[in-house]
């Protein structure tokens, strides 16, 4: 097992700001005493040039008043961007229409949920099938489905020669998509991740971590601090910062070797790790937000996420060209996931209903959970791996 220490000078900076967004929307104070103490601040901080904790701890501040401000005086909307959204959004609807023709009723509410992110036409019956079986975050366009379509257009576009061209080409198709879909929290924490990911490639750096994460968080509060209370944003932060956290751990449970010489175990055994690991993150909230918790979550994802792959793929395919023949598969293949959630929710205890913690609660259980994992691991590590060193 791997033992790594992680480095995110971005996450103290992250956590002040979403402090300072907290307390503003509770407490308000004049602009101009906010402004006024991040100015003096600012420059108690270029004295203290010397002294980097102090620095350190002053930069952490005001970060806190910057949020502090935003979250009552927030940036203006960028009018460009609004006409783009707005024109992409149009754009959607004829796209939408596309589907309409070419794909049956049953097909067409998840094939435009997956793939243009219209959640408009699905019934009630196929929403409590997702939430049931775990599944619901197939249906809202999130980084799993920026991933694959980062990956379906790296693999057409990609050449060696012209690393930077291809990986630009790759990012504004990208944005492109974010776009189209909307700009949710979730798709545009998941394109500035990808976009880092994607420049960093270029100098062969590590592409994933805490601190990207913090740098993405950063960002999008700064320009939409209101984010910070929408449930959408809060469960893709706490999925990935659990993936990023425990799936090293975890996955390095079974010997690198072993796992390299048998590359279909490797393959499930990594999708057990992230939607297990991704289910701590987001389980707590679920919880309180929708009161329930789907026990077969493991079983769903084994399902949804390979159809994932075919759908998005067979959707933008049937966009580009109009085949009969794609149509009749992706239909075939919504009809064969939603059948199979519809056997799993049928199970005895499905889902646990019924769950209505406090916030007090929901806070306990995340330190509960990132606690007894930690001492866990450094038991292990401790007594296993430093031992036999």
């Amino acid at each position: 097992m791997q033992h790594q220490r992680i480095i995110a000078p971005l996450l103290p900076v992250a956590i002040t700001l979403i402090a300072g967004i907290i307390v503003g929307r509770y407490l308000h104070v004049e602009a101009w005493i906010t402004l006024t103490t991040m100015v003096f601040m600012i420059v108690a901080s270029l004295f203290f040039f010397r002294f980097p904790k102090i620095q350190s701890l002053l930069i952490c501040l005001i970060t806190a008043i910057i949020g502090f401000h935003l979250i009552q005086h927030p940036l203006p909307n960028i009018p460009v961007v609004q006409r783009a959204g707005k024109r992409m959004i149009e754009y959607r609807e004829r796209l939408l229409q596309q589907y309409q023709q070419e794909i049956s009723p049953e097909a067409y509410e998840v094939v435009a949920a997956m793939t243009l992110g219209d959640k408009s036409a699905l019934s009630q019956q196929t929403k409590e099938t997702f939430n049931a079986t775990g599944a619901s975050h197939i249906l809202a366009i999130s980084g799993l489905h920026l991933g694959i379509i980062y990956m379906m257009v790296s693999l057409l576009i990609w050449g060696r020669r012209w690393r930077l061209v291809t990986q630009v080409l790759t990012l504004v198709l990208l944005w492109a998509f974010a776009f189209l879909v909307g700009l949710s929290p979730s798709v545009v924490r998941a394109a500035i991740m990808l976009t880092v990911y994607g420049l960093l490639s270029l100098g062969y750096r590590q592409k994933m971590s805490i601190n990207v994460l913090a740098f993405t968080a950063i960002i999008m509060l700064i320009v939409h601090p209101h984010a910070l209370f929408e449930v959408g944003f809060q469960m893709s932060y706490l999925a990935v910062l659990s993936i990023l956290l425990f799936y090293p751990l975890f996955f390095h449970l079974i010997s690198d070797k072993w796992l390299m010489e048998h590359r279909f175990v490797r393959w499930v055994w990594g999708m057990c790790i992230v939607s297990f690991t991704a289910q701590l993150g987001v389980a707590p909230l679920i919880a309180f937000y929708f009161h329930r918790f789907s026990t077969y979550f493991l079983l769903s994802n084994f399902i949804v996420i390979p159809c994932a792959y075919l759908i998005l793929l067979g959707g933008f395919l049937l966009l580009l060209t109009s085949w009969s023949f794609v149509a009749t598969i992706l239909s075939a293949v919504v009809s064969f996931m939603t059948v199979s959630l519809s056997f799993i929710a049928s199970l005895p205890y499905a889902t646990i209903e019924g769950l209505y913690p406090t916030p007090l609660q929901v806070v306990l259980t995340y330190l509960l959970i990132f606690l007894s994992i930690y001492l866990v691991f450094r038991s292990i590590y401790t007594n296993f791996v430093v031992k036999y060193e």
